[in-house]
């Protein structure tokens, strides 16, 4: 085996790594965008990088190669769900089919079949709140089964065929899988971590700056409260100016209301944006429970 081609392609699958570290980021902080575009650009990214590994294949001996297609298009459908890993595997599967040849579509079933058995173990992880070891053997294990499967579709000669590669391509298949799960993991998991802590930092900053705000408007608002109340007192029910103290004390008791709410401010709700009004906090629905 050729070390420097095992080198090219554990290089790819670190760019790999890079880019969606970046593309998380990236993504997390535009938080529309997030649900419904980051899956397509992955899956596409990583579709490429399957291209890639077929490209730089790894030569085992004399006439027998091997590459690492499922490589990225099972992590990436392991860590972003099914979008991902059908567009990873139709990228991955259209390169196949334009190099043509007699496993031709062996290949793209593998490919596919690969991308469908990453999809049904993310949705295990999901269940179990995060990707972990079982799931990344599992993940391994089911990749291997799937490559063979689709040698054995050759009959014969597929079986041929794939007996010297079946050693390299478990030690790829396991250390590949399952050392990226890890990773792309942690990348996962950090983001989340340093999401809350600025989503807490936020919060502390709004709550400190709203429980100000209250007390300094809610002291010159009991004056005002307790003045209109007198002023109230002195004047006939009827009056234009008793209609006008009543609707100052509403007016009074609904930015009583707004302080009240000011000081039980649990989670930071903007309001929709208006025209090119700057996002501002809702009060009402930031006050909730939670």
């Amino acid at each position: 085996m050729e070390f420097h081609h095992v080198m090219e392609a554990a290089g790819v699958i670190v760019l790999g790594l890079v880019f969606y570290s970046y593309v998380f980021r990236w993504f997390q902080a535009r938080a529309p965008l997030d649900r419904r575009v980051r899956p397509a650009v992955n899956g596409l990214a990583f579709g490429a990088l399957a291209v890639v590994l077929m490209v730089a294949r790894i030569h085992v001996s004399d006439g027998v190669f091997v590459d690492a297609r499922a490589v990225p298009i099972a992590l990436i459908a392991l860590v972003e769900g099914w979008p991902a890993a059908l567009l990873a595997a139709l990228v991955a599967a259209c390169y196949r089919v334009w190099l043509g040849g007699t496993g031709a579509v062996a290949g793209v079933l593998g490919i596919f079949g690969t991308a469908a058995v990453a999809g049904l173990i993310h949705m295990w992880a999901r269940r179990d709140r995060g990707v972990r070891a079982r799931h990344a053997l599992a993940l391994a294990g089911a990749v291997f089964a799937v490559t063979f499967g689709s040698f054995l579709l050759l009959g014969a000669r597929g079986l041929a065929l794939f007996t010297p590669l079946a050693v390299p391509f478990l030690v790829m298949s396991a250390v590949g899988i399952g050392c990226g799960a890890y990773l792309f993991r942690d990348i996962v998991e950090s983001q989340a971590t340093e999401a809350a802590r600025r989503e807490a930092a936020e919060l502390r900053a709004v709550t400190l700056l709203a429980r100000a705000a209250a007390h300094e408007i809610n002291n010159p608002l009991t004056i005002v409260v307790g003045g209109l109340a007198l002023v109230g007192k002195r004047l006939g029910t009827d009056s234009e100016e008793a209609q006008w103290i009543a609707r100052a004390t509403e007016g009074a008791g609904r930015i009583k209301d707004i302080v009240a709410r000011m000081n039980n401010i649990t989670q930071v709700a903007e309001t929709p944006t208006r025209g090119y009004l700057p996002p501002m906090l809702d009060i009402r629905k930031s006050s909730e429970p939670s």
